[in-house]
């Protein structure tokens, strides 16, 4: 009968614990499936008349937006104590048309980051090497076009909202080395104006040391007699590169933000080797929940890298400001239609915006 008992008294311990057990693993499950708070939101639409072309600002980089069919929608993101009014479109195909959206935001909740504003062929040092090398936009004529817009539309972007937003980010390729650790802030330190002065000194000397030429093009090339194409595009690449046209070691330069810029000793530098998670991660630290997207290449790195809208997307609410990126253009002078394109198929699923459309309230320009 004792043992008995104590067989019972076992019996009933193990099937408390385990019901235990089980209730603590159902609240972690329905702790972790909790949804996130929700709201209605409005999303009927109202058709715009005579409304003018989107992203006119700047014709020679951006080939304005001339749909017709624009709807205006109720205001998306609309925070209290909201100080920058951003506002923004995106097409739907089932809308048939161009969709509107106000948005009303905390600046100091907002940062602007300009993907891969690279310094090259600026003169600071890292140049597109020759014969054959490519880098950026790929020549060093079409670098100088990027060189044009950085200067002309995303220093003066970043001049005028810098006051008004939490932070301004680049980002570059590469890892934090000694040379850009002493002259930019990252996510672990900010240098001072010595380790700043010391730092461009040692990256004038490290960028002017290196010898920027490759191999020339080939002469003669090995092909099938009856199928050359496959051999033909693969001996003789549209891009290539590697350290055979670049020269070895050219990638591993402390490629610097562009000297178009004027970089605040507040502003951060984003690793592309570092990968996205330890970007995330601060943007969250520092309470950043929008994003205002400007840089280079909108096909390619501006929607891609680290720092791009695919990667920044699922976590933050993100605008990609339209006039303040550049597409790749091959085959063409100009990259006013590729940026174009590149954006309008974006917004697909993105909103876009133009540097006129975002205002701090009570300044003069939101004033006009």
């Amino acid at each position: 009968m004792t043992a008995n008992r104590t067989f019972a008294a076992m019996s009933r311990a193990i099937a408390i614990f385990a019901s235990m057990a089980m209730l603590l693993v159902v609240v972690a499950i329905a702790g972790a499936e909790e949804p996130a708070a929700k709201r209605t939101y409005d999303n009927r639409l109202t058709r715009i008349a005579n409304p003018q072309p989107l992203l006119a600002d700047h014709p020679e980089f951006v080939e304005p937006v001339r749909e017709t069919e624009r709807f205006e929608a109720a205001a998306l993101i609309d925070q209290p104590q909201a100080d920058l009014d951003v506002r923004a479109w995106r097409f739907s195909y089932n809308a048939r048309g161009i969709v509107e959206i106000p948005n009303h935001l905390r600046g100091k909740e907002t940062a602007i980051i300009v993907v891969h504003p690279w310094g090259i062929d600026d003169g600071q040092g890292w140049n597109t090497p020759q014969p054959a090398g490519v880098a950026f936009q790929c020549t060093p004529e079409k670098n100088k076009i990027l060189n044009a817009h950085i200067g002309q539309v995303v220093d003066p972007f970043l001049t005028a909202l810098r006051p008004h937003v939490g932070l301004v980010l680049y980002s570059l390729p590469g890892k934090e080395d000694a040379i850009r650790k002493q002259i930019y802030r990252s996510f672990r330190a900010t240098p001072s104006a010595e380790d700043r002065r010391k730092g461009g000194e040692q990256l004038t000397a490290r960028l002017k040391d290196f010898e920027y030429r490759g191999e020339p093009l080939p002469t003669e090339l090995l092909l099938d007699r009856d199928l050359p194409l496959p051999d033909y595009f693969k001996l003789f690449q549209g891009l290539n590169a590697t350290g055979r046209f670049n020269r070895e070691g050219f990638w591993d330069q402390p490629v610097p933000v562009s000297k178009q810029i004027h970089v605040d000793p507040q502003d951060v530098v984003i690793y592309d080797g570092e990968g996205y998670p330890p970007l995330r991660e601060f943007l969250k630290k520092q309470r950043i929940r929008h994003v205002l997207l400007t840089g280079y290449n909108t096909d390619m790195c501006f929607c891609k890298t680290t720092a791009g809208y695919d990667n920044l997307s699922p976590d933050f609410n993100v605008f990609l400001v339209g006039d303040a990126t550049v597409a790749t253009f091959p085959a063409n002078p100009s990259p006013q239609f590729a940026t174009n394109a590149s954006i309008s198929f974006a917004s697909l699923e993105h909103l876009v915006t133009q540097i006129s459309w975002i205002k701090p309230r009570g300044s003069a320009q939101a004033k006009k």
